[in-house]
């Protein structure tokens, strides 16, 4: 028998995070396209960004439609032609930013299904960077999650500080998950204190 789920942020009832997810708008419009198999992830940090961002929209599917509209849409993922986020940060026009979502392997996979998402003008964010998420590890250096790049990136748009609400719910998912596992554990197979 599963045990009863929070219908909104799709965590056990128990460990609802539904208390500290923010509601928050920015001017800049997000577009997280999330591979079908990052749905039922326990730790879905894409659905947290939707959830607590009002501006955000959440596609599910390797193949997608983009929104036709007035808005200039830039693809955040690196690449050799990315240029540097903040480059964006004076831009008058309506922006939205494209967020692939899903293992590197996955969202690679998802651009090369999706001519419309490789064409877009590659935005990147700086080098550098520490993820907060320790429950896996980073597969480069400055590798970040969903939920922390979009942060990271509307911080630089728009404000730095204004969006960090968004991660609360985020730091209290690794905490819930660094317990279930045991503080033993977490240590013996990450190598970082408690």
């Amino acid at each position: 028998m599963s045990r009863p789920q929070c219908s909104r942020c799709q965590r056990p009832a128990s460990h609802c995070l539904c208390p500290l997810i923010p509601s928050l708008t920015s001017t800049t419009r997000v577009l997280i396209v999330q591979h079908p198999s990052e749905t039922a992830h326990a730790l879905n940090t894409a659905r947290l960004a939707a959830l607590g961002l009002r501006s955000a929209e959440l596609l599910v599917g390797e193949m997608v439609s983009l929104p036709a509209d007035e808005q200039d849409n830039y693809l955040l993922f690196p690449g050799v032609d990315a240029i540097p986020l903040e480059s964006l940060a004076k831009s008058e026009a309506p922006l939205r930013l494209i967020v692939p979502d899903g293992t590197w392997k996955k969202a690679r996979k998802m651009l090369h299904l999706n001519p419309a998402l490789a064409t877009l003008p590659r935005v990147s964010l700086p080098s550098g960077l520490v993820s907060r998420y320790r429950l896996r590890k980073a597969p480069a250096p400055g590798a970040l999650s969903t939920l922390e790049a979009i942060v990271t990136a509307l911080n630089m748009l728009e404000g730095e500080g204004r969006f960090d609400g968004l991660l609360r719910p985020f730091d209290a998912l690794i905490e819930s998950q660094i317990a279930a596992m045991g503080a033993e554990t977490y240590q013996r197979n990450h190598g970082h204190d408690g």
